[in-house]
């Protein structure tokens, strides 16, 4: 999800960044913006922070992130720069953590983040408030941090309140329908119930926008399931609830967000048939489009809803292959939104944006230009090189894609990143070139040897990376026995940095587990 920046680049994303792992960023977040970032990326540095916060009885604004993410390069150049924003950083301690950083993944898992960024608010004793939405403008997130700032309870106690027929005041409400689900960790409510308990709360919540968007993200978790199984009365109800905000202007500036990143997924669930898709997906374009038309939005906001349009567009006229004027639309509008953006770090999430937008359109030669053309200037130009191996990719130029993904991979930088890209390249590598024994037992043998012997190593987003690797080689080796020694010397390689790790640490329980734990997914 766009944590302050593409919504749908984040969510959605390039084909390819879901599998790479989403964003981060530089020395700190914004130094010339004037916050005071406590930059941690130990333990021993957060639990300073959090002497700090409560010696200053000040709560703790935590951020998660890391230098290439697109969502990330958005927040810095918008929220953190904003003279209000600074201004109310004064009455926090914000902490930076970059991913990328030493020991930063085993603050990931004492915390509980995972997708870059995520920004948490703690109380000066160290108790979590609030996670904070990504999904909002500005305005309407300093309208969060207020809330979450002069809350007595937290989300998680707010909801046990609500649930108890308890009442809450409208700053509590505000707090439950802003909260940053998609960042929870199901640390509230487990993903396979979100659905049913958003709408628990919603029918508690008083009338009107905060009970609409509660009843909205509760369809749009039930959207987001794999086989989205409601009952056909809660699918119905789902249904009224889209049609009355889709109908009413004010509704549909205020719930934009949401009509702009589930616009899809939520077609797609509420209007199985093609008749009632392409019917729906008219009226939330003409929604769209009247909204548009009437609010000022930031260039990454006009960018993901092009992107929503566009898949609105397929649905309306079924077919995976938007007509030439659609397409013209789409390239004039893209090309004038990157032409509008100046600023760096901007641009490391427009420029990706656009290209996905064009792409999805069918313009791959624009969208190629558009991103070789960066290349030279971008904060992260690794990045970009992926959205260039999806496009290689779509076309079915194989090589090609392999090219852009095996060049990204060597030119990201940072030691989580790099695990996290090049398990992503050894995926498109077994998928796309199986054939290719030597290529990939090289690549295996560079990412195992790239890393640190070290326990904060074998936690949370590495660990993934791992055992994604890991169920990538498992999957090609098959019964085939030149690949099945490959994996077999992978295997030695990792239990041999294993090795290096303390009897008993968790870190290395966490590295002796990866070939199990991918075995165990697998089945």
């Amino acid at each position: 999800m766009r944590p302050v920046t593409t919504v749908r680049l984040m969510a959605l994303s390039l084909a390819t960044a879901a599998m790479f792992g989403l964003c981060a960023f530089a020395a700190t977040p914004d130094a010339r913006a004037g916050i005071a970032w406590q930059l941690a990326s130990t333990d021993a540095d957060v639990d300073r922070a959090f002497a700090l916060a409560r010696q200053q009885g000040k709560p703790l604004f935590f951020y998660w992130g890391a230098v290439w993410c697109p969502p990330c390069n958005q927040v810095k150049a918008t929220l953190f720069s904003r003279a209000d924003f600074i201004e109310r950083s004064r009455t926090l301690v914000p902490v930076y953590v970059d991913g990328d950083k030493p020991g930063a993944q085993k603050v990931a898992a004492r915390f509980n983040v995972t997708g870059y960024p995520t920004m948490v608010l703690f109380r000066p004793d160290g108790t979590e408030v609030t996670r904070l939405p990504g999904e909002v403008d500005p305005e309407r997130y300093l309208l969060t941090l207020t809330a979450g700032l002069e809350a007595d309870a937290s989300v998680k106690q707010l909801v046990a309140q609500a649930l108890a027929r308890r009442p809450l005041t409208e700053q509590q409400w505000r707090l439950l329908a802003f909260y940053s689900w998609e960042t929870d960790q199901q640390q509230v409510f487990k993903s396979t119930e979100l659905g049913a308990r958003l709408s628990e709360l919603s029918a508690l919540a008083p009338a009107g926008t905060l009970r609409d968007r509660l009843a909205l993200k509760a369809a749009a978790a039930r959207a987001q399931q794999e086989t989205p199984a409601s009952a056909d009365a809660v699918r119905a109800a789902d249904r009224a609830l889209v049609d009355r905000l889709l109908a009413d202007a004010p509704s549909v500036i205020e719930q934009r967000d949401l009509l702009v990143l589930f616009a899809d997924s939520l077609v797609k669930y509420l209007a199985p048939s093609p008749d009632g898709r392409a019917q729906l997906a008219t009226a939330w374009d003409a929604a769209l489009a009247k909204m548009l038309a009437v609010t000022a939005l930031s260039r990454i906001d006009a960018l993901d809803a092009l992107d929503a349009r566009v898949d609105l567009w397929k649905s309306m006229d079924r077919s995976e292959q938007l007509a030439p004027a659609r397409r013209d639309v789409v390239r004039s509008e893209a090309l004038r939104l990157v032409a509008q953006s100046t600023d760096r770090y901007e641009r490391q999430a427009v420029v990706p944006s656009a290209a996905h937008v064009l792409a999805s359109a069918g313009l791959l030669a624009e969208s190629d230009a558009l991103l070789r053309a960066e290349l030279p200037r971008a904060v992260s130009p690794y990045y970009h090189m992926l959205g260039l191996a999806s496009n290689a990719k779509k076309r079915g130029d194989k090589a090609e894609a392999l090219r852009w993904y095996e060049l990204a991979w060597r030119k990201s930088e940072g030691p989580a990143t790099r695990l996290q890209w090049g398990a992503g390249y050894l995926r498109e590598l077994t998928a796309l070139a199986p054939a290719e024994v030597a290529r990939i037992s090289s690549a295996s043998a560079s990412v195992i040897g790239e890393l640190e012997p070290k326990a904060e190593t074998f936690f949370e987003r590495n660990q993934r990376s791992l055992q994604k690797m890991a169920g990538y080689l498992l999957k090609w080796e098959g019964a085939d026995t030149s690949r099945a020694k490959v994996v077999a010397r992978v295997k030695q390689q990792l239990l041999a940095k294993c090795a290096r790790l303390p009897k008993g640490d968790t870190g290395r329980a966490n590295c002796e587990s990866v070939f199990a734990a991918a075995l165990k997914n697998e089945s």
